[in-house]
């Protein structure tokens, strides 16, 4: 895919994957994307960072991002048990 897609557009083709976006457009806080050319996608990060480095060799900037919500696993509680 060649056209650019504004960040709304990749999260509905590529719901739930991680997405190699090329030439991104980044907000004012230059934290999150707000829109760029989606080179490669997956649900498995190691196959987007890996089969879509060859991918990347057209653009001056890339960016790895996530379409959906990222669980976190972790919980810390035991430091809050110690505090008093």
């Amino acid at each position: 895919m060649d056209r650019a897609m504004t960040i709304n557009e990749i999260r509905s083709f590529f719901p739930d994957e991680w997405v190699l976006v090329g030439n991104p457009v980044l907000d004012e806080f230059r934290t999150g994307v707000v829109s760029g050319i989606p080179i490669y996608h997956s649900k498995d990060k190691k196959e987007v960072c890996y089969l879509g480095r060859d991918k990347t060799e057209n653009y001056s900037k890339i960016k790895l991002i996530y379409t959906g919500t990222i669980k976190h696993s972790r919980i810390i509680t035991g430091i809050f048990n110690r505090v008093n």
